[in-house]
C-alpha cells in the first residue's frame, strides 16, 4: 500500500490547482465524460450568482438559456494529444441562479490526457468588459433566434403552463411575453379588444441591455379596426390572417389610424423586422400579439410565424377563459349582493353582519346570512354554506334561503324542526345537494332578558362571548350537514344570553387552513374573541376578519353577530 506520500502530494497538487483556478477572473467548469459538472471555480458562481450546489452535479446543457446556440463541450482524445479548443468567442446565454439569461464566450481550456484522466475544462467570460475575438459584446451578438423543434415545443409548453397555472390575466400576459424575450425578439407589443369592442395597447415590452422594461408611453387606446384594410395588423386584429412587416410595409400612404398607429411604434422602437398574429379565442378574436427584432440581418421566418400563430392561440383561449370567469364572477355577486338582506331594527340588540368574497375570482361560493322578524316577534338567524365555488353554489343558495325563510315564517316550530323540513324537502325542489347552517331564535325570555335556540346541521359551532369575559363555543345542537340523512331527528341548543354577551356566527372561510387542522382554526378564533371582547360590535368583526382569517383561505366568508348590551 505505500506510506501515501504519493497520494498526499497529489492531494497538495489538486488544491494548488483550485487556488490558481479560483484565482482566475474568468469562468471555470470541470466537466466529466458525461458532460456533468464535477467543479466549478470562485468567479463562475459570481458571474451566475448562484452556489457550488446550485450547479455541481448538473449536466452543462441544463445551463444553456433556452433558445441559445448549444454550446459544444471539449472532447476527450486519445492519450498524450492535446483536447482541441473550442472556436475563439463561440457566444451562447448561460442561465444565472435567478433565472435570467448572462451572455458569455466560451472556450475549452487545452490540457494533455493521461491515463484514467476522464475531467476536461471549460472557461467562460462575459461580453461586458469589451469586444473579444468574435462579436463585439451584446449589442453586436444578439440572442440566438433560430429554435430548434424540441425548443419550440418546450415554449409552447412553458406558455401554456404560464396560461393555466395564473387566474391574473395581466400578469399571465407578461409572463407569457417574458418566456419570449429576448430569447425570440427584441420587442414584444400585445393589443387587446375589449367586450365593447375597443382596441387597447395594452402592453409593450422591450428587452435592452439592462433587462426588460414596460413602454408604457407606447400603451394606450388604438383607434377602430378598420373593416377592409390589407395591412398585417388590421387583418390580425380581424382575425383574418397574421403576417411578417417591417417599416417598409408601413411606408406606404395609411389607410387607417392603426396603420399611422403602427408606422409610429416602429420608428420609436427602432424594430426593423415584425411577426404578428391574432390572439384568437374558440368563438371570438381577442387581439393580437407583436414580435419585432431590431437587427434587420434577423428576419422571421415562416416557421417562426407559425409559433406565434400557436402561441396567439393559447392567449386567446386564456383571455376568453378568463372574460368567462369574470362574467360568472358578476353575475354571483350581484346576486349574492341581492340576496344578502336588510338587517331588522331590534329594540335591546345590537346586530352587524359581514360578507367578504373568496379572492379567487372562479371561487364564487354559496356562503350566506340572514336575518328576519317572525310573526311571534322572535327574530330568525341565520348563517349558511352551500357546497361548492361557483354560480351554481351562489344558486342553489338562492333556493335554500328562500325555502328556508318560508318554513320558518309559516311554521311556528323550533328551529330543529324547521330544518328537519327542509332537509327532507332540499333534494326534491332544489338543486343543492349537500349544505350547512346554523338556524338560531333570538327569543324574549319569559324571566327577562333574551335566549337563544339553535340547531346546528354541520356547520361551525356559533362562539359564545359571555358577560364575565368567558369564551366558548356552542357544542349543543349539533347535526350532520343538509343532504346527508334527510330522516334524521335533528338535535337543539338553547342558551340564556345575559346582558353583555354576544354570540358571532360565521362560515367556514373565517377558520378553515389548507395547512392547519380545523381545531386550529377554531381555537385561534376563539383566542382572538378573547383579546378582542372589549370592541365595539363592529370593530369586533372587522378585526377577526383581519386576524382570525387564514391567509391561505380562498373561500367566501358570511359573519353575522349580536350583543346583548348592558344597558338597554
Amino acid at each position: 500500500m505505500g506510506d501515501g506520500t504519493g497520494t498526499s502530494a497529489h492531494a497538495v497538487v489538486r488544491q494548488e490547482l483550485a487556488c490558481v483556478l479560483n484565482s482566475l477572473g474568468v469562468g471555470v467548469f470541470a466537466l466529466d465524460l458525461h458532460e456533468r459538472i464535477v467543479w466549478a471555480n470562485t468567479a463562475s458562481l459570481t458571474l451566475l450568482s448562484c452556489s457550488a450546489g446550485d450547479v455541481v452535479g448538473r449536466g452543462l446543457r441544463t445551463l444553456i438559456y433556452s433558445g441559445a446556440r448549444q454550446v459544444v463541450p471539449p472532447r476527450a482524445t486519445d492519450e498524450d494529444t492535446k483536447v482541441p479548443i473550442a472556436p475563439p468567442g463561440d457566444w451562447t446565454w448561460l442561465v444565472r441562479g435567478d433565472g435570467s439569461p448572462l451572455e458569455v464566450r466560451c472556450f475549452a481550456l487545452p490540457i494533455t490526457s493521461g491515463p484514467g484522466n476522464g475531467i476536461r475544462l471549460l472557461a467562460f467570460d462575459t461580453a461586458q468588459e469589451g469586444p473579444g475575438p468574435g462579436p463585439a459584446g451584446p449589442s453586436s451578438s444578439p440572442v440566438p433566434r433560430t429554435l430548434s423543434e424540441p425548443d419550440r415545443l418546450r415554449l409552447l409548453a412553458d406558455t401554456t403552463a404560464q396560461l393555466i397555472s395564473n387566474i391574473d390575466v395581466d400578469d399571465s400576459l407578461r409572463k407569457v411575453v417574458e418566456l419570449l424575450l429576448p430569447r425570440f425578439a427584441d420587442w414584444a407589443v400585445i393589443d387587446l379588444i375589449t367586450e365593447t369592442g375597443e382596441v387597447h395597447r395594452s402592453l409593450v415590452l422591450h428587452a435592452g441591455s439592462d433587462g426588460l422594461t414596460v413602454r408604457e408611453d407606447l400603451q394606450g387606446p388604438m383607434p377602430p379596426v378598420p373593416a377592409s384594410s390589407p395591412m398585417p395588423l388590421s387583418k390580425a386584429l380581424r382575425g383574418v390572417s397574421s403576417a411578417l412587416a417591417g417599416p417598409k410595409t408601413y411606408a406606404v400612404p395609411a389607410d387607417s389610424e392603426v396603420a399611422v398607429a403602427q408606422r409610429k411604434l416602429f420608428a420609436a422602437t427602432g424594430i426593423e423586422t415584425a411577426a404578428i398574429a391574432p390572439v384568437k379565442g374558440p368563438s371570438e378574436v381577442l387581439g393580437a400579439i407583436t414580435l419585432g427584432r431590431t437587427a434587420v440581418e434577423e428576419p422571421f421566418a415562416p416557421a417562426d410565424l407559425d409559433l406565434l400563430e400557436n402561441i396567439g392561440r393559447r392567449i386567446g383561449i386564456a383571455l376568453e377563459n378568463a372574460r368567462h370567469y369574470q362574467r360568472q364572477r358578476q353575475i354571483a355577486a350581484t346576486m349574492q349582493r341581492y340576496l344578502l338582506p336588510q338587517l331588522p331594527r331590534l329594540a335591546g340588540v345590537e346586530m352587524t353582519v359581514r360578507y367578504l368574497p373568496a379572492p379567487d375570482a372562479s371561487h364564487v361560493g354559496g356562503d350566506w346570512y340572514d336575518a328576519f322578524p317572525l310573526p311571534n316577534g322572535d327574530t330568525a338567524l341565520v348563517v349558511g354554506d352551500v357546497v361548492g365555488h361557483d354560480l351554481e353554489a351562489a344558486a342553489g343558495m338562492a333556493q335554500l334561503r328562500n325555502m328556508l325563510r318560508a318554513y320558518t315564517w309559516a311554521q311556528d316550530d323550533p328551529p330543529h324542526h324547521t330544518v328537519e323540513r327542509l332537509d327532507q324537502a332540499m333534494g326534491h325542489i332544489t338543486d343543492v345537494s349537500m349544505a350547512t347552517l346554523v338556524l338560531a331564535r333570538l327569543e324574549t325570555a319569559p324571566s327577562g332578558g333574551r335566549a337563544l335556540t339553535w340547531t346546528n346541521a354541520g356547520h361551525p359551532p356559533p362562539l359564545l362571548l359571555d358577560p364575565v369575559g368567558r369564551t366558548g363555543f356552542l357544542g349543543d345542537g349539533k347535526g350532520i350537514l343538509l343532504g346527508a340523512c334527510g330522516d334524521r331527528p335533528r338535535p337543539q341548543g338553547h342558551v340564556h344570553l345575559h346582558p353583555g354577551s354576544t354570540i358571532l356566527l360565521y362560515t367556514d372561510g373565517l377558520i378553515e387552513s389548507r395547512r392547519q387542522p380545523l381545531d386550529a382554526g377554531l381555537q385561534r378564533l376563539k383566542d382572538d374573541a378573547a383579546d378582542l371582547r372589549h370592541r365595539q360590535l363592529d370593530d369586533l368583526v372587522d378585526d377577526l376578519l383581519v386576524r382570525s382569517r387564514p391567509a391561505d383561505n380562498d373561500d367566501d366568508v358570511a359573519v353575522l353577530a349580536i350583543r346583548i348590551p348592558r344597558n338597554p
